[in-house]
């Protein structure tokens, strides 16, 4: 017979165990590096450092929470589903993916895109004793009325360039990059709005306006010249417009002569509540037409 020669096979063999074993301590370590980083990432610690880093960055250190990141905007929109994606826990992975995008706003409003701290002029209107008439007009009546008030005061706020930033109800508010185009969209609101009648009501709306640097965060506006404005809308009583004087002196002095107004400074009814948020240098006055 013939002697068979060695096959190889059990050589074959214990390289292939050799293989395997790398392999599984491979696959070890990269679990263990996976679980160290997945605890890094949850750490307090970890995430309280990242946090701190962000107030180093430009723009909002706050931004990815649901105020910053609701309303318009590529970066808002990115970190919406990166919140849904990741889920609502605390992460380090997820403030530098915030710190990232905070950065991006930052840009945006470098350019104009994302607006910051810019100086702008808030209208706030609502209709007097609108209450009172709905409860007695029913819910068809009432909307009826709202859209065509509707109609009547929001055409002039869009055609001057102004924004609608939120509908309350009754009444609204908007901004816009200049005085003199919100002084006259809020008179040709009121003309239009004097048009409007259900079932004899007529409705009387209040305007207050003033001017100041908001911060404009997840699409709304907010601080303090926001809580001015709405007092300046307040103290219109029964369907005045009133404005501050910060928004007075910023009007272009022809802007007023040309729309045939007039202005002359408030005085409060002894009886009336104060204006609580107004400070003592912001004066009001009534514009008439």
């Amino acid at each position: 017979m013939i002697p068979l020669e060695p096959t190889g096979s059990g050589q074959s063999d214990a390289s292939q165990a050799e293989a395997d074993d790398a392999g599984a301590r491979s696959g070890r370590r990269r679990v263990q590096i996976s679980s160290k980083l997945q605890a890094a990432n949850r750490r307090a610690d970890v995430i309280g450092a990242v946090r701190k880093a962000r107030h180093q960055l430009p723009g909002d250190p706050a931004f990815g929470d649901p105020l910053s990141v609701s309303g318009p905007g590529g970066a808002r929109a990115v970190a919406r589903a990166a919140d849904r994606i990741v889920g609502g826990s605390p992460s380090a992975a997820k403030e530098i993916g915030f710190g990232a995008l905070q950065v991006w706003q930052a840009a945006l409003e470098r350019i104009g895109r994302g607006r910051g701290t810019e100086e702008v002029t808030i209208v706030f209107t609502d209709l007097v004793a609108f209450s009172s008439w709905s409860l007695a007009a029913g819910d068809e009546r009432t909307l009826e009325l709202l859209r065509k008030v509707a109609k009547a005061i929001e055409p002039p706020i869009a055609e001057r360039g102004g924004q609608v930033v939120k509908r309350m109800g009754d009444g609204l508010m908007a901004v816009f990059s200049s005085p003199d185009r919100a002084v006259r969209a809020a008179i040709a609101a009121r003309r239009n709005l004097a048009e409007v009648e259900i079932d004899g009501y007529k409705p009387r709306m209040r305007v207050g306006l003033h001017t100041g640097s908001p911060r404009e965060i997840g699409g709304d506006w907010l601080g303090v010249d926001v809580n001015i404005a709405a007092r300046m809308m307040e103290a219109g009583g029964n369907g005045n417009m009133m404005l501050s004087s910060t928004t007075l002196a910023a009007l272009r002095p022809e802007t007023l002569a040309e729309l045939g107004a007039t202005v002359k400074p408030y005085k409060r009814n002894f009886w009336a509540a104060p204006l609580n948020g107004v400070p003592e240098d912001v004066r009001i006055f009534k514009l008439s037409v």
